[in-house]
């Protein structure tokens, strides 16, 4: 009998999750993410890409470190100087961006021949490209830069990638940068 009065809880809850705005799902869905790991897993689910296809920066001194995927962690860091790198110009420039032909956006792309093993990417020569990109920085409350977050589209080709990312999916994308410049692991000093 308990077991279907916290299954009618969940209902409630569920229905009453589902009821609020896209944006306010997704403050909830984030806020209580312990881990970077499960906020990125959240944003995965959230904008419906692959966790390959999910990347968070903190900045550490003059650089930006990735934080996920963590095979790019180990692989470098970018420095925010960089003049090719469309992170590091995020997080100068504080705005946001949105490119449905990423292909044609002149950035460093060492990154994406960097194999995601944990995460399941795919094997296929060219399959791993970033066709379409959305970038924001993280910044808290006193105006400093945390961070960027970047989420993609992978594949062969900007079909193959699925669909264009809309204002809306921007929009979305701000508030979850948001959300994360609360959160523990965005703070150099936590770490």
């Amino acid at each position: 009998m308990s077991k279907s009065v916290a299954t009618s809880g969940a209902g409630s809850a569920a229905a009453a999750a589902r009821a609020l705005a896209p944006h306010a799902r997704m403050e909830q869905s984030l806020a209580g993410s312990a881990t970077l790991e499960i906020a990125c897993a959240t944003m995965s689910e959230l904008f419906n890409v692959s966790k390959a296809e999910v990347a968070l920066l903190r900045v550490e001194n003059d650089v930006l470190n990735f934080l996920f995927p963590v095979e790019l962690k180990a692989a470098g860091f970018i420095p925010l100087s960089s003049a090719s790198a469309v992170a590091a110009r995020t997080a100068s420039s504080r705005k946001v961006e949105l490119f449905n032909n990423f292909v044609i956006v002149q950035h460093a792309n060492v990154f994406e021949t960097i194999k995601l093993g944990t995460l399941g990417q795919s094997d296929k020569p060219g399959a791993n490209t970033i066709q379409k990109l959305m970038t924001t920085p993280v910044i808290d409350l006193q105006q400093h830069v945390l961070g960027v977050i970047q989420i993609c589209r992978k594949g062969l080709s900007q079909v193959d990638a699925g669909p264009d990312f809309t204002l809306d999916d921007l929009h979305n994308l701000e508030t979850a940068a948001r959300v994360l410049a609360k959160l523990p692991f965005m703070n150099s000093a936590s770490t």
